[in-house]
């Protein structure tokens, strides 16, 4: 960790999942060199010398208070997070149990709160920084059986606009995208008409693709003057109110 050159740095939570590697792998193409959290399941990126893989259970404020500890240590600044780690464990709210909501809200809403709270310790050194969460159409619509998941991403979204209110007097920006649906391992366990019906909510009758989400993260990480926004990704239209 050590021989870290000094660079633009970039950290990606959940960097083994199909956004997750999308993210890590532009962000090194842009010339960051992206530190690439992931928990159990390794995602290595053998073309791309500037990514370090590193595991981390977000969910453990100790370990990711060490974690940007020997971030920091090793590359002195931390300019970019990219909180995308998240989990979904989908149920029926009277048939879930508590250990399950539980868990979807320690990882999606907490995890990210941990990392935030380290990264910004950090950038606030500088003066300068952006924080992207990954939210989630679901947070802001409601989903049928996602209550838990719906409650963290909706959690995100409040997260991301205050902590944007908190850390503008620290030159940090704090924005959240909703990057729609996405050919991804979560999809793919869907059935095809359920799949088929989120399809059709968009006016374009199509999903979204990871290297367009991955490159509109890239231009907001380098945009200096937003902060507190929430950005949707798909063809579906919500109204004003």
């Amino acid at each position: 960790m050590t021989n870290v050159q000094p660079g633009k740095i970039a950290v990606v939570t959940g960097s083994s999942g199909g956004l997750g590697s999308a993210l890590v792998e532009a962000m090194a193409e842009a010339g960051y060199v992206v530190w690439a959290g992931f928990h159990k399941n390794r995602m290595d990126f053998p073309g791309l010398k500037t990514v370090i893989p590193f595991e981390l259970d977000i969910t453990n404020p100790v370990a990711v208070a060490e974690m940007f500890a020997k971030i920091e240590l090793a590359a002195g600044n931390v300019h970019v997070l990219v909180n995308n780690a998240g989990i979904a464990q989908d149920d029926f709210c009277w048939k879930m149990g508590n250990e399950d909501f539980d868990h979807v809200m320690s990882v999606n809403l907490d995890g990210a709160m941990h990392c935030s709270r380290e990264a910004l310790k950090i950038m606030e050194k500088g003066y300068d920084g952006q924080i992207i969460n990954v939210g989630s159409y679901a947070g802001i619509h409601g989903a049928i059986g996602q209550a838990n998941y719906a409650a963290s991403k909706a959690g995100l979204a409040g997260f991301t606009t205050a902590l944007a209110r908190e850390a503008g007097p620290l030159g940090v920006r704090v924005n959240m995208i909703l990057p729609g649906l996405l050919p991804s391992r979560m999809t793919a366990s869907l059935h095809a008409e359920t799949l088929e019906a989120l399809v059709q909510q968009n006016v374009l009758k199509r999903m979204n693709t990871l290297s367009e989400v991955a490159g509109f993260v890239v231009h907001l990480a380098r945009m200096n003057n937003v902060s507190g926004q929430i950005f949707s990704l798909d063809s579906r239209i919500s109204s004003w109110a």
